[in-house]
């Protein structure tokens, strides 16, 4: 059977081909709705489908990106994750999505992966361990956006929150409901959001004329964080604790439940993410909320602009986050 060309399509259209293209391209502002119409129905009666191979050699481009995720289960990453998608989606370009794991070699392989499948450019949560390689990128002007994570010496654009201010409003709001033991439960310092959530405390406590005390804070894998906190609440138990994201959250509830923890009477809790469900918890989960569909938002409208060559000076983007107060931090 003959294949449908796109010539086929304008004479049955009665347009010139260099009109069906730019349909097919979706640039319609000097195209009236007559004429859309009418190549619409001409692609339906068709069953055109356009080459895309033959599209992406001529136009130099595959309308592929990829994402690569540090670690899926989180929800924010999800959210972020949608937001690319959907902007994508306007644009008729479509997303990889791939999950690192936190893991910087697998982080690598997925940039190669993705480089050698000739996407148009990458966004990515990064793992920090793989400085060389982003160096390398941003060198070669490859279209590149980094989300939730900024890379310290790496110029490229990035999209991140205002993580110390978060934590330090979270911490003033429960010392003035006279919370003078707050605890911070947090993963690893291995990477940038960690390693300011755990600042913003320290200043916030120092502001306070609190005593920072080392108890207080944990900053071990999640599978640690129970027992950790088993021995933090032996002595002087926190009477607030702030959990650095969604994971650690599950962790302190565990650790809530199996020890007859009363969240909100016996613990203040603040938990900086956007949970799932919060509000119907029971108690209902005081949440440090990120924008998570504006940063995914901003991280495609970025690529896609250095993608089409348009002028991007490579910058951090610093968004700000909202302090949901519900009742589990009274």
């Amino acid at each position: 059977m003959k294949r449908v060309t796109m010539a086929d399509v304008a004479k049955e259209a009665g347009v010139s081909k260099s009109t069906v293209s730019q349909f097919l391209n979706g640039r319609f502002e000097y195209m009236s709705e007559d004429t859309k119409k009418k190549i619409e129905r001409a692609v339906q009666d068709l069953s055109y489908s356009p080459n895309v191979i033959a599209r992406s050699l001529k136009q130099k481009r595959t309308s592929m990106i990829g994402i690569i995720v540090a670690n899926i289960v989180h929800g924010i990453s999800t959210e972020v994750c949608q937001a690319i998608e959907d902007y994508c989606q306007k644009k008729d370009i479509h997303a990889i999505v791939c999950n690192a794991y936190d893991d910087p070699e697998k982080e690598k392989k997925y940039i190669d992966m993705l480089r050698a499948r000739q996407v148009d450019g990458l966004i990515i949560f990064p793992s920090g361990g793989n400085q060389e390689l982003y160096r390398q990128l941003e060198r070669e002007k490859y279209p590149i956006v980094f989300v939730d994570r900024k890379i310290e010496g790496v110029e490229v654009s990035t999209i991140v929150v205002d993580n110390r201010r978060a934590v330090r409003q979270a911490v003033e709001y429960l010392v003035e409901k006279k919370h003078d033991r707050i605890a911070l439960v947090t993963p690893p310092m291995t990477t940038y959001t960690r390693r300011e959530r755990l600042e913003g405390y320290k200043e916030a406590i120092e502001a306070r004329g609190l005593p920072f005390q080392d108890q207080y804070v944990k900053s071990v894998p999640y599978e640690a964080i129970v027992p950790s906190m088993k021995e933090m609440f032996q002595q002087h138990p926190p009477t607030a604790l702030i959990a650095a994201n969604d994971l650690s959250f599950m962790e302190v509830m565990k650790f809530a439940k199996e020890n007859n923890l009363k969240i909100g009477q016996d613990l203040a809790l603040i938990v900086f993410d956007n949970i799932k469900f919060a509000d119907i918890y029971e108690p209902a989960i005081t949440t440090i909320s990120q924008p998570a569909y504006e940063m995914g938002t901003k991280a495609a409208e970025l690529l896609i602009q250095q993608i089409m060559k348009k002028p991007v000076t490579p910058e951090t983007h610093v968004l700000e986050t909202s302090l949901l107060i519900r009742d589990s931090a009274q």
